[in-house]
Protein backbone atom coordinates (compact mmCIF):
# COMPACT_ATOMS: atom_id res chain seq x y z
CA UNK A 1 0.00 0.00 0.00
CA UNK A 2 1.58 3.37 -1.08
CA UNK A 3 2.00 6.32 1.73
CA UNK A 4 -0.54 9.23 1.55
CA UNK A 5 0.89 12.52 1.32
CA UNK A 6 -0.27 16.29 2.38
CA UNK A 7 1.97 18.95 1.17
CA UNK A 8 1.24 22.43 2.51
CA UNK A 9 2.84 25.53 0.72
CA UNK A 10 4.20 28.01 2.65
CA UNK A 11 4.01 31.22 0.08
CA UNK A 12 6.52 33.77 2.10
CA UNK A 13 9.58 31.34 1.85
CA UNK A 14 8.17 29.14 -0.88
CA UNK A 15 8.74 26.06 1.10
CA UNK A 16 7.19 23.05 1.23
CA UNK A 17 6.00 20.93 4.31
CA UNK A 18 4.72 17.51 3.88
CA UNK A 19 3.09 15.07 5.54
CA UNK A 20 3.48 11.16 5.04
CA UNK A 21 1.29 8.29 6.50
CA UNK A 22 0.37 5.05 6.37
CA UNK A 23 -3.73 5.40 5.96
CA UNK A 24 -3.78 1.57 7.74
CA UNK A 25 -1.86 2.15 10.82
CA UNK A 26 -2.66 6.04 10.85
CA UNK A 27 1.16 6.96 11.41
CA UNK A 28 2.50 9.74 9.88
CA UNK A 29 5.64 11.69 9.56
CA UNK A 30 6.27 15.48 9.05
CA UNK A 31 9.26 16.28 7.09
CA UNK A 32 10.66 19.92 6.93
CA UNK A 33 7.82 22.28 8.88
CA UNK A 34 8.29 25.62 8.78
CA UNK A 35 8.04 29.00 11.56
CA UNK A 36 6.88 31.61 10.15
CA UNK A 37 8.98 34.93 10.92
CA UNK A 38 9.61 38.45 10.17
CA UNK A 39 12.92 39.67 10.39
CA UNK A 40 11.72 43.51 10.60
CA UNK A 41 9.70 43.11 13.38
CA UNK A 42 11.26 40.06 14.59
CA UNK A 43 7.66 38.61 15.21
CA UNK A 44 7.82 34.34 14.93
CA UNK A 45 4.66 32.72 14.50
CA UNK A 46 3.42 28.81 14.34
CA UNK A 47 0.01 29.59 11.98
CA UNK A 48 1.87 27.28 9.09
CA UNK A 49 2.75 24.50 11.80
CA UNK A 50 -0.40 25.29 13.48
CA UNK A 51 -1.72 23.95 10.03
CA UNK A 52 0.22 20.31 9.88
CA UNK A 53 -0.58 19.90 13.51
CA UNK A 54 -4.35 20.30 12.57
CA UNK A 55 -4.15 18.25 9.50
CA UNK A 56 -2.64 15.24 11.70
CA UNK A 57 -5.58 15.92 14.50
CA UNK A 58 -8.71 16.00 11.63
CA UNK A 59 -6.85 13.23 9.63
CA UNK A 60 -6.71 10.98 12.92
CA UNK A 61 -2.60 10.45 12.45
CA UNK A 62 -0.33 9.27 15.23
CA UNK A 63 2.72 11.28 14.67
CA UNK A 64 5.99 8.85 14.95
CA UNK A 65 8.63 11.08 12.86
CA UNK A 66 9.39 14.80 12.63
CA UNK A 67 12.42 14.68 9.89
CA UNK A 68 14.31 17.52 7.96
CA UNK A 69 16.38 17.06 5.17
CA UNK A 70 19.06 19.32 5.97
CA UNK A 71 19.95 22.48 8.07
CA UNK A 72 17.54 25.12 5.78
CA UNK A 73 19.29 28.78 5.19
CA UNK A 74 16.28 30.35 3.78
CA UNK A 75 13.35 29.60 6.24
CA UNK A 76 13.18 28.70 10.07
CA UNK A 77 11.82 25.52 11.02
CA UNK A 78 8.94 24.67 13.36
CA UNK A 79 10.83 21.33 14.23
CA UNK A 80 10.83 21.95 18.13
CA UNK A 81 7.64 23.51 18.30
CA UNK A 82 6.01 20.64 16.57
CA UNK A 83 8.09 17.85 19.26
CA UNK A 84 6.89 20.29 22.14
CA UNK A 85 3.70 19.63 20.60
CA UNK A 86 3.32 15.97 20.16
CA UNK A 87 6.23 14.24 21.59
CA UNK A 88 7.70 12.88 18.55
CA UNK A 89 11.09 12.53 18.07
CA UNK A 90 12.99 14.59 15.49
CA UNK A 91 15.58 13.26 13.26
CA UNK A 92 18.11 14.54 10.35
CA UNK A 93 21.59 13.54 8.87
CA UNK A 94 24.31 12.80 10.50
CA UNK A 95 26.02 15.61 8.22
CA UNK A 96 24.38 18.18 10.78
CA UNK A 97 27.24 18.28 13.14
CA UNK A 98 29.71 19.02 10.12
CA UNK A 99 27.17 21.69 9.48
CA UNK A 100 27.18 23.03 13.29
CA UNK A 101 30.33 22.96 13.45
CA UNK A 102 31.56 25.33 11.07
CA UNK A 103 28.51 27.78 11.41
CA UNK A 104 29.04 27.67 15.90
CA UNK A 105 32.91 29.24 14.47
CA UNK A 106 31.07 31.47 11.54
CA UNK A 107 28.77 33.13 14.47
CA UNK A 108 31.04 32.85 17.42
CA UNK A 109 29.02 30.94 19.04
CA UNK A 110 30.07 30.11 23.12
CA UNK A 111 30.19 27.02 24.63
CA UNK A 112 26.63 27.00 25.31
CA UNK A 113 26.47 25.81 21.69
CA UNK A 114 27.29 22.17 21.36
CA UNK A 115 28.26 20.99 17.99
CA UNK A 116 27.35 17.27 18.09
CA UNK A 117 24.19 16.60 16.84
CA UNK A 118 22.82 16.08 20.18
CA UNK A 119 19.86 18.58 19.74
CA UNK A 120 18.26 16.12 17.49
CA UNK A 121 16.53 13.01 18.74
CA UNK A 122 18.19 10.87 16.04
CA UNK A 123 21.14 11.47 13.56
CA UNK A 124 20.45 9.63 10.39
CA UNK A 125 23.11 7.94 8.25
CA UNK A 126 22.40 6.29 4.35
CA UNK A 127 20.74 3.27 4.24
CA UNK A 128 19.24 3.59 7.67
CA UNK A 129 15.68 2.61 7.79
CA UNK A 130 12.77 3.95 10.00
CA UNK A 131 9.11 2.56 10.19
CA UNK A 132 6.24 4.14 9.40
CA UNK A 133 3.08 1.05 10.13
CA UNK A 134 3.46 -1.42 7.75
CA UNK A 135 5.84 1.06 5.37
CA UNK A 136 9.27 1.71 5.70
CA UNK A 137 11.41 4.75 5.21
CA UNK A 138 14.41 4.76 3.67
CA UNK A 139 17.49 7.27 3.83
CA UNK A 140 19.17 8.43 1.29
CA UNK A 141 22.12 10.25 2.06
CA UNK A 142 22.02 13.19 -0.57
CA UNK A 143 24.52 15.95 0.13
CA UNK A 144 26.18 18.43 -2.18
CA UNK A 145 23.93 21.37 -1.56
CA UNK A 146 24.76 20.69 2.19
CA UNK A 147 26.95 18.54 3.33
CA UNK A 148 23.99 17.07 5.96
CA UNK A 149 21.51 16.80 3.42
CA UNK A 150 19.42 13.42 3.48
CA UNK A 151 16.72 12.17 1.54
CA UNK A 152 13.60 9.85 2.44
CA UNK A 153 12.16 7.15 0.42
CA UNK A 154 8.52 5.54 1.29
CA UNK A 155 8.17 3.66 -1.59
CA UNK A 156 7.69 5.39 -4.92
CA UNK A 157 7.75 8.79 -3.09
CA UNK A 158 10.95 10.39 -2.23
CA UNK A 159 11.27 13.41 -0.12
CA UNK A 160 14.49 15.50 -1.77
CA UNK A 161 14.68 18.46 -0.09
CA UNK A 162 16.81 20.90 -1.99
CA UNK A 163 18.64 18.83 -4.12
CA UNK A 164 16.26 19.26 -7.07
CA UNK A 165 13.84 22.33 -7.58
CA UNK A 166 11.23 21.61 -10.26
CA UNK A 167 12.52 21.29 -14.18
CA UNK A 168 12.50 25.12 -14.70
CA UNK A 169 14.15 26.06 -11.80
CA UNK A 170 17.05 23.79 -12.05
CA UNK A 171 18.92 22.51 -8.86
CA UNK A 172 20.24 24.27 -5.44
CA UNK A 173 23.25 25.90 -5.36
CA UNK A 174 26.64 24.11 -3.96
CA UNK A 175 28.29 27.33 -2.41
CA UNK A 176 27.05 27.33 1.48
CA UNK A 177 29.77 25.89 3.70
CA UNK A 178 30.35 22.00 3.19
CA UNK A 179 28.67 22.53 -0.66
CA UNK A 180 30.04 20.45 -3.21
CA UNK A 181 28.40 20.57 -7.27
CA UNK A 182 30.63 17.35 -7.60
CA UNK A 183 28.85 15.26 -4.84
CA UNK A 184 25.32 17.03 -5.75
CA UNK A 185 25.57 15.57 -9.63
CA UNK A 186 26.42 12.25 -7.89
CA UNK A 187 23.37 12.40 -5.39
CA UNK A 188 20.76 13.60 -8.51
CA UNK A 189 22.28 10.04 -10.70
CA UNK A 190 21.18 8.37 -7.90
CA UNK A 191 18.06 10.10 -7.62
CA UNK A 192 17.72 9.40 -11.43
CA UNK A 193 18.78 5.71 -10.96
CA UNK A 194 15.13 5.24 -9.51
CA UNK A 195 12.13 4.20 -11.59
CA UNK A 196 10.36 6.55 -14.69
CA UNK A 197 7.42 6.72 -12.16
CA UNK A 198 8.80 7.70 -8.57
CA UNK A 199 7.74 10.73 -7.56
CA UNK A 200 10.42 13.12 -5.98
CA UNK A 201 8.73 15.81 -3.63
CA UNK A 202 10.08 19.16 -3.04
CA UNK A 203 10.94 21.21 -0.91
CA UNK A 204 10.90 24.00 -2.78
CA UNK A 205 9.31 25.82 -5.76
CA UNK A 206 9.65 29.29 -7.66
CA UNK A 207 6.65 29.41 -9.96
CA UNK A 208 7.16 32.14 -12.51
CA UNK A 209 4.47 33.78 -14.51
CA UNK A 210 1.47 33.42 -11.59
CA UNK A 211 1.78 29.22 -12.25
CA UNK A 212 1.17 27.44 -9.20
CA UNK A 213 3.71 26.11 -7.13
CA UNK A 214 4.61 21.93 -8.12
CA UNK A 215 5.22 20.03 -5.05
CA UNK A 216 6.13 16.85 -7.01
CA UNK A 217 7.64 15.95 -10.44
CA UNK A 218 8.91 12.66 -11.64
CA UNK A 219 12.23 11.69 -12.26
CA UNK A 220 11.45 10.51 -15.55
CA UNK A 221 10.49 14.83 -15.99
CA UNK A 222 13.41 15.34 -13.74
CA UNK A 223 15.40 13.88 -15.72
CA UNK A 224 14.36 14.68 -19.05
CA UNK A 225 14.09 18.49 -18.74
CA UNK A 226 15.82 20.19 -15.58
CA UNK A 227 17.38 22.94 -16.74
CA UNK A 228 20.77 22.10 -15.07
CA UNK A 229 21.47 18.62 -15.10
CA UNK A 230 19.32 16.30 -17.33
CA UNK A 231 20.46 12.64 -17.68
CA UNK A 232 22.52 13.74 -20.43
CA UNK A 233 24.98 16.25 -18.17
CA UNK A 234 28.49 15.66 -17.21
CA UNK A 235 30.08 16.01 -13.72
CA UNK A 236 32.13 18.64 -15.34
CA UNK A 237 29.87 20.44 -17.52
CA UNK A 238 27.50 20.49 -14.45
CA UNK A 239 30.45 21.80 -11.53
CA UNK A 240 31.62 24.53 -13.92
CA UNK A 241 27.65 25.34 -14.93
CA UNK A 242 26.92 25.55 -10.81
CA UNK A 243 29.85 26.83 -9.65
CA UNK A 244 29.45 30.27 -12.62
CA UNK A 245 25.85 30.33 -11.40
CA UNK A 246 26.40 30.28 -7.83
CA UNK A 247 29.02 33.06 -8.09
CA UNK A 248 26.35 35.43 -8.89
CA UNK A 249 23.77 35.09 -6.43
CA UNK A 250 23.11 36.16 -3.07
CA UNK A 251 22.79 35.09 0.45
CA UNK A 252 18.97 33.90 0.87
CA UNK A 253 16.70 36.54 2.60
CA UNK A 254 16.83 34.77 6.21
CA UNK A 255 20.35 33.08 5.45
CA UNK A 256 21.73 34.20 9.01
CA UNK A 257 18.29 33.81 10.89
CA UNK A 258 17.79 30.38 9.72
CA UNK A 259 21.23 28.61 10.42
CA UNK A 260 21.01 30.17 13.98
CA UNK A 261 18.09 28.49 14.80
CA UNK A 262 17.98 25.38 12.69
CA UNK A 263 21.43 24.13 13.68
CA UNK A 264 19.56 24.15 16.99
CA UNK A 265 17.48 22.18 15.95
CA UNK A 266 14.40 25.16 15.54
CA UNK A 267 15.16 25.68 19.47
CA UNK A 268 16.00 29.67 19.80
CA UNK A 269 19.20 30.82 21.25
CA UNK A 270 19.66 31.15 24.92
CA UNK A 271 17.15 33.81 26.60
CA UNK A 272 19.46 36.60 28.30
CA UNK A 273 18.70 37.76 32.19
CA UNK A 274 15.56 39.76 31.12
CA UNK A 275 14.19 36.87 29.22
CA UNK A 276 15.19 38.17 26.22
CA UNK A 277 16.59 36.27 22.67
CA UNK A 278 18.91 37.89 20.44
CA UNK A 279 19.88 36.29 16.72
CA UNK A 280 23.30 37.40 15.56
CA UNK A 281 24.39 39.33 12.32
CA UNK A 282 28.28 38.92 10.64
CA UNK A 283 29.29 41.81 9.80
CA UNK A 284 31.57 42.45 6.72
CA UNK A 285 32.94 45.83 7.44
CA UNK A 286 35.82 45.56 5.12
CA UNK A 287 34.89 48.52 2.61
CA UNK A 288 34.37 50.75 6.53
CA UNK A 289 38.07 49.66 7.63
CA UNK A 290 40.16 49.99 4.25
CA UNK A 291 38.93 53.50 5.11
CA UNK A 292 40.06 54.15 8.21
Amino acid sequence: MPANVASFFHAATSTWTHVASDPAAREAVVIDPVLDFDPVSGRIGTEAAHAVLDHLHAQGLRLKWILETHAHADHLTAAAWLRAQTGAPLAAGAGIVEVQAGFKRRLGLGEEFVADGSAFDRLLHDGDTLPLGELTIEVLATPGHTADGVSYRVGAAVFIGDTLFSPAAGTARCDFPGGSAAALHASVRRLYALPDDTQLYLCHDYPAGGAAPRDRVSVHEQRERNVHLSADTSEADFVELRERRDATLSLPRLFWPALQVNIRAGELPPADGDGRRFLKLPLDAGALEAQS
